[in-house]
């Protein structure tokens, strides 16, 4: 499972962490981020130990969201050594997100 990202945890987690870091933005009502939850489940299965896979619930968590521009849902940003180095808004395949995450390893 992914991790849940929390504003308290985002800078921590994603920010300062040592390996390139996946975050879906989501929220419960959003019916293509029901689509985009389990493949974000698998990746964080598939990467585990190499890169760090999380979740942020923008109802619940705002600050980030907007300091990064999200505002469609789902959205996807992939972080390398704390700077925002991709952006995947909208339902998209496993292998986008495979492919953004190995060309950071």
């Amino acid at each position: 499972m992914a991790l849940e990202i929390t504003d308290a945890t985002f800078e921590e987690t994603v920010l300062k962490s040592d390996k390139p870091v996946v975050v879906d933005f989501w929220a419960a009502w959003c019916g293509p981020c029901r689509m985009v939850g389990p493949i974000i489940d698998e990746i964080s299965k598939d990467y585990e130990g190499k890169a760090v896979v999380g979740k942020v619930d923008v109802d619940a968590n705002q600050e980030f969201a907007a300091k990064y521009g999200v505002r469609n849902i789902p959205t996807v940003l992939i972080f390398k050594g704390g700077e925002l180095v991709g952006r995947q808004v909208g339902v998209a395949p496993k292998a986008t997100y495979a492919e953004a995450i190995d060309g950071l390893l």
